[in-house]
This record gives structure tokens, sequence and C-alpha cells, in this order.
């Protein structure tokens, strides 16, 4: 077929009409024409760069992006092209790609609010925050109206710890734009870091009026339902996030949180292999080619690999699953983080111990040791909660006993621990760090408690709290002498009783099966369950539970009294003797 002469005048009528068409929302009559036009000139620039925008408006962003690469192909020198290409490449999360084509965008077009924006949520994507932060504030400088990119901005500034300024960030976008659910949603995150759920609910519905389908918001709904006890209610948030999003990892993954917390262990176990699909972890998921192991069919004779995942607490609590795994016939290897190595050689059942990082042996299957539970469909009556189940070294015991008994004079010989290990670079596991953690000096009413001696079990940035000369002699630290968790075992082995706020320590003195006392946050730790003093994982543990979220005067009295109580009972012991 010979194309018409007056080709490029029909072209211009046809590409006037399919934008007409799209302005006015018939965006299939729209998509129409600019295939057509297409079929016609297939490297028309316009037709290529606006049938690309919309596909991207559809949510067809793949389809988008390649059409946006062929006008570009065509003419490379269209800033707004680049932007838009940014755009696509951040909601594919694919940031790096989306960067880049920002910053041609904004080598083409130095003051373009809208490709400093999305330059700013490809650096939020890459983790790079203070830079997305600037690249927002430019955007605003430029556009002050622009409400996107302040509630982007609010983004950042949570991930930056500053969630007051994140707040004022989004009430801004929502001065701008008051029916933006995605600021409403982000102000309701806002609140949530500042501990201040009832107000995150009220965002959240507000977000969730606007937009009833908004899978986010509902999610976010249930965490802030958590942090108001309200856990039933959490699961039927959950139920519309992912009804609204069947594929929502972070979903899945609160949702077997608070089904593990109400003691729903089938369910919850199943639900927790979500871990995997969210993108804070996916990066650390093991690739072997042998098969993952989730009880599903027999080891006996096999050789399997456990290997270690999250924290140390979690390794201290789940590698006992090790006895288990070998008296199904197995050969246990056993990977573990390296200050765990020494603790973990006392451990029973384990073939061979191998350091994280290092060569490991053949293995025939594997499974992460927070899969166990599962393989092994544990609940509350089948869990292994037998303690001991690792021990301190003897000699190393004894040699602190002689000088830890010579400080104490006969007193009650208490370790003490206020704060969770810091982990300011993700913002989730920030603000759990913030919730479960104390201050030293909250501590005080229990310091003086009378007949006590303490002794400092706290590592890393929070030791530096504790003012030694300000305790006068109430408060012993040695933790310089503490390299690894075998070397505060052998400590622990010589006190009455650990005080512990929820970190590796109050899990180490439970496998040892030594008295402890656990401070715990309102919205608590699944493996701690609900409304409970006790835990069946550690007999020797006890909890004293936050009654509201923040809430750590009424821990703290409970505990004073209580260790009143017990040294009082200790004093008495020894009077009579």
């Amino acid at each position: 077929m010979s194309k018409p002469a007056n080709l490029p005048q029909q072209l211009d009528h046809m590409l006037r009409q399919a934008v007409g068409l799209q302005q006015n929302g018939a965006f299939a009559e729209a998509e129409e024409l600019y295939r057509e036009i297409l079929e016609l000139k297939p490297r028309h620039a316009d037709a290529l760069q606006l049938l690309g925008a919309l596909t991207l408006q559809a949510g067809r962003l793949q389809e988008g992006v390649d059409l946006l690469r062929k006008a570009l192909a065509v003419n490379a020198k269209q800033a707004p092209v680049h932007s838009n290409l940014a755009y696509a490449l951040n909601a594919l999360r694919r940031f790096d790609e989306a960067l880049a084509s920002a910053d041609r965008a904004l080598a083409l077009q130095p003051k373009f609010a809208d490709a400093l924006n999305n330059r700013g949520n490809a650096q939020a994507g890459l983790n790079r925050p203070l830079d997305a932060l600037g690249s927002f504030d430019r955007a605003i400088a430029l556009m002050p109206d622009f409400a996107q990119a302040w509630n982007n901005r609010a983004c950042v500034l949570r991930d930056l710890g500053r969630p007051a300024d994140a707040l004022a960030s989004c009430d801004h976008a929502l001065a701008l734009q008051p029916n933006y659910p995605d600021a409403w949603s982000n102000r309701g995150n806002a609140f949530s870091d500042l501990n201040q759920p009832e107000e995150a609910e009220r965002s959240y519905r507000r977000a969730l009026e606007l937009a009833p389908a908004f899978a986010d918001a509902w999610n976010n709904l249930g965490l802030a339902q958590i942090d108001l006890g309200q856990h039933a209610q959490a699961l039927s948030s959950y139920e519309r996030a992912l009804a609204a999003n069947p594929a929502a990892a972070e979903t899945h993954w609160n949702e077997s949180l608070c089904l593990l917390q109400l003691g729903r262990f089938e369910a919850g176990w199943q639900k927790y292999e979500w871990r995997w699909e969210r993108s804070r972890i996916k990066a650390s998921r093991r690739a072997f080619a042998q098969p993952l192991w989730l009880g599903d069919f027999s080891i006996d004779g096999k050789t399997i690999l456990l290997h270690a995942e999250q924290g140390l607490g979690d390794t201290l609590q789940f590698c006992r699953y090790a006895t288990r795994v070998s008296k199904l016939g197995a050969k246990v290897v056993l990977e573990v983080q390296p200050e765990l190595m020494r603790i973990l050689s006392t451990l029973d059942g384990v073939d061979q111990l191998i350091e994280a990082g290092q060569p490991l042996p053949p293995f025939d299957c594997h499974c992460p040791l927070l899969s166990l539970p599962l393989a092994f469909k544990t609940d509350l009556d089948t869990m292994p909660s037998a303690t001991p189940y690792l021990f301190a070294d003897a000699e190393a015991a004894r040699q602190w006993r002689e000088r830890i008994h010579a400080r104490a004079d006969g007193r009650l010989k208490v370790g003490l621990v206020w704060a969770g290990g810091n982990r300011p670079h993700v913002a989730e596991l920030r603000k759990n760090d913030a919730r479960r953690s104390i201050a030293f000096e909250r501590l005080a009413p229990i310091l003086d408690v009378p007949n006590v001696q303490f002794f400092s079990l706290q590592k890393g940035p929070a030791a530096q709290q504790l003012d030694s000369a300000a305790w006068g002699g109430r408060m012993i630290d040695l933790t310089e002498e503490l390299a690894d968790f075998a070397d505060t075992a052998a400590l622990v082995a010589n006190l009455d009783l650990v005080i512990s706020v929820d970190t590796s320590t109050a899990h180490l003195a439970g496998a040892l099966a030594r008295p402890v006392w656990i401070l715990n946050r309102f919205d608590t730790c699944w493996r701690w369950m609900l409304e409970r003093t006790d835990t069946p994982w550690y007999p020797g543990a006890r909890l004293f539970r936050q009654p509201a979220l923040g809430d750590w005067d009424s821990v703290i009295e409970a505990v004073r009294d209580a260790l009143a109580a017990l040294s009082a009972s200790a004093a008495g012991a020894a009077h009579s003797r």
C-alpha cells in the first residue's frame, strides 16, 4: 500500500485527535489512534512518548518503558521523556536505571522539578535518604505547590529518623491537596514513629475513605492496631490489604507475626516463610542447589545444613532445634555468626559447627533456623522447652566465680542489660530498637534496691551511658573482658539473676537456664506472645510487660518491687542459716 502524499498532515491531525481523546479520558480510543500512527510511521517520536505515558498511566510499566526508550532512540534530547522513564523505572524498583534517566533529564533541563522528584525517589530506593532529601528540596524550591514532592520528602525524613519533620511535610502536602491518600497514609506512618497510634489510626482511616482499596494503608492500619493491642482487628485489616494486593510480602509477614503472637502457630509458621519475599530480607536468601527441608522428606542418613539468619538472639533461641534434627538420623552442620561459635560448641546434636563466611562442607539439604518450627509443626505442646541446652565453660566460670563472689560480698548478684543492638540504617529495625531499649538512668529505681550488687552486661554504644563513678560501686562493669558470648556465659553462670530488655543476652540467660527477667515493650516481639508473664521457650524467664506503648515507668516499678522481694527473701535465708 503506498503511503499518501500528505502523510505528515494526516499524522499531525491523528496525533491532535489522539491527544484530545487522552485528555478527555477516552484512553482506549487514544491508544488505538497512537498505534495507527505508529503503523504508518514506526519512529514517530511524539506518538511513541505519548503512548508510553498512556501505558504508564494504565499501570503497564514495562510496556511504557519500552515505548519511552524507542522515543528516546529517535530523539534523545527530550527531558520530559527521560523523566517519565525515571518514573516508570522507579515503579519497577530499578532504581539505578531510574537515577540515570532522571540525571539525563536534568542535564538537559536543570530546573525540572518533576525530574528532581523522580531523582529523589530513585535515591531513596538506593538507600541514599540525604541525597533524596536534597533532590526533593530542590524540586520544592522550584515548585512550592508540588504536593507529591512534599509527600515523598516526608518518606525520606522518616528514613532519616526525623518523624516530626516528616509529619510537617505531610501536612504541607495535604494543605496543597487535601484528598491525597498517600500523604494521609504517610502522615499515619509519621505518627506511628512518634508512638501516637491513635493519631496514626485516624490518618490511615482518612486515606482509606479516599481510596478503599489502598493496600499499604490497610497494612499500616493493622500495625497501628497492634500498637493499640487490637490484634483481631489487625488481622482483619491485613485481610483487606491482601484482598487488594495478594502478593504484598510485608502484609503476609505482618500477618504471620500477629498470628504467632496470638498463639495460632500452624498458620503463623507457614506465613512466616513470607519473610524471604520482603525487599529487606530478599538479598540475604541463600540460593543453594540442594533442596530446602521443611520436614517434608526423610533426612535419615543425610547431611543437613542449618544456617543462622537474622539476629544473634534468633540464633540462640532456635539453635536448640539442632538436637531434634539430629534425632531424625541426620548429620547436622550448623552455620552461625562468629560471636556464637564458642558458646554453640556446647550444643548437643551438632556434627560440625561452621563460622558464617567460611567454606561449607558437602550437604544434602538445608534449612534456615527460623523455618525449623514450621518443619517440626511446633505448637505450645511440642515446643522444645528443655533448658539448659547451652553451657558455660566450667574453667572460665570458676575463674569468674572467685572475682564475682568477692565483689558481691554476700549480696544478690544481678546482671543488667538496658539496650538492644542499634541498627540505625534500617528504618523498621531502628523503630524496634528504640522501642525495646531504655536509657540507663531510667533504671535508677532498680539500682536503689538494697542488698543487691549489679553487674553490667551491656555491650555496644549504649554501654557508654554508664558512668561508673556516679553509681558509687552499685554497678560493676567488667564488659571489657567479654569478647564473645562464651565469655558472657561464664559471667552469667555466676549471677543470681539477669534483668534485660528484649535482646540476645536475655536469650543467652534463658538457654543457660539462668533466671532472667525480660523487660518487654507493649508491641511485643511475636515470640513472647500476649499477656503472659512466662514463656514456654525459657522456663526460667519472667516477662514484665509495658501496659501501654512506651510506658516503661510501670515496668521499672514492677521490677523494683519484685527485686526488693527477692533481695529480702535472700537476705532472710542467709540470716536464718
